[in-house]
């Protein structure tokens, strides 16, 4: 069964972007780039939501042809050309890149890819990702939170129908004081839990 992993750069007060989209807050140091590098190689396959899509596929496929390209950026923009991508949308037309595009039911599509054998994935885009979250399908969370706090925006978590147990499995301080947090869901105490509640 294949992991499913949802990390992002978020603020403080837990946004993933600032009101309009705004994602100046979110520049990484050399270091944290190079972590998000590391991560990335690890991935063998990315999903996205519309937006974030549109985003990486505005800039990523030609990201090592940049004046000033650092190597790790040259690495992370041939990285991601290679890895395979799933985007699911209901407007988007047309994909590439190495990419599938699936229109239907969201959590059906990555239920079935989590029962595959492979690499681990990563989900990405705060839309898709709460539907994931919603869902139980998220087995990892890589939360790397900058000291900044922007009052709104585009939240990391999303509203649950229930608690969700996580164990932390990592904490690491990235120049700037940010900060990385890594968890990892408990599955077999929301097991147990789920049971308990099926008897009474």
């Amino acid at each position: 069964m294949r992991k499913l992993i949802y990390g992002m750069n978020l603020t403080l007060d837990g946004y993933i972007a600032a009101p309009g989209d705004d994602l100046g807050w979110s520049e990484p140091s050399d270091e944290l780039f190079q972590w998000w590098l590391d991560q990335e190689r690890a991935i063998g396959l990315l999903l996205y939501g519309r937006k974030l899509w549109e985003a990486m596929s505005s800039y990523w496929p030609t990201g090592d042809q940049q004046p000033n390209a650092t190597p790790a950026e040259i690495e992370f923009a041939r990285n991601w050309r290679d890895t395979p991508k799933v985007v699911f949308s209901s407007v988007t037309e047309k994909v590439d890149w190495n990419t599938r595009l699936v229109t239907g039911d969201a959590v059906a599509e990555i239920t079935q890819l989590k029962a595959e054998d492979g690499e681990p994935m990563r989900v990405g885009g705060a839309t898709l990702a709460g539907t994931a979250m919603r869902s139980g399908l998220i087995d990892e969370y890589a939360i790397v939170t900058h000291p900044i706090l922007v009052g709104g925006g585009t939240p990391f978590f999303t509203a649950l129908d229930s608690w969700v147990n996580l164990n932390l499995v990592e904490t690491r301080t990235f120049p700037g004081g940010v900060v990385l947090t890594r968890y990892e869901t408990r599955r077999q105490a929301r097991l147990l839990e789920d049971e308990a509640g099926a008897r009474k």
